[in-house]
């Protein structure tokens, strides 16, 4: 073992592929495949998202109308029925929280949860949900039921 018989190991190197600009004899020098001239041969080219090569973008292009809240909140619709058919299947006993939401896939540990009245409820249940419809907070009472805002 001696140092010009040291090697790397099976595996340990990969080609990096031609080195550009590195001579003519190279043969991927001068422009160093690039071409000539123009915006993509210069250093530090990135076009822009979108960008159409001169042409009028798309996201320009389209009439833009209405108005845009930047401050709605939107909420996760759960109905009664939904609630009713987990109380007959056995999911939930007597109290719903939104844990529960999250764990059967009814909502994202991110979002927030409004019930709302369509259906029927017979079962009395505790629910716990961020917002409730006059309808569902109704129904859910004459249930024998509690509705907890979160």
């Amino acid at each position: 073992m001696s140092l010009e018989n040291l090697s790397p190991a099976a595996g340990a190197t990969q080609r990096q592929g031609k080195r550009l600009g590195r001579g003519q004899g190279s043969g991927k020098g001068g422009t160093a495949a690039r071409g000539h001239k123009g915006a993509k041969s210069r250093s530090g080219y990135s076009k822009k998202i979108g960008f159409e090569g001169g042409q009028m973008p798309l996201q320009r292009r389209v009439p833009k109308f209405g108005f845009k809240n930047i401050n709605r909140v939107e909420y996760k619709g759960i109905n009664l029925d939904t609630l009713q058919g987990l109380a007959q299947d056995k999911k939930v006993k007597t109290e719903v929280t939104f844990e529960k939401f999250v764990e059967l896939r009814l909502a994202g540990k991110n979002e927030l949860v409004k019930i709302l009245g369509r259906g029927k409820l017979d079962t009395a249940l505790k629910v716990s949900a961020h917002k409730f419809s006059a309808s569902a907070k109704a129904a859910i009472e004459a249930a024998g039921g509690e509705a907890v805002t979160l």
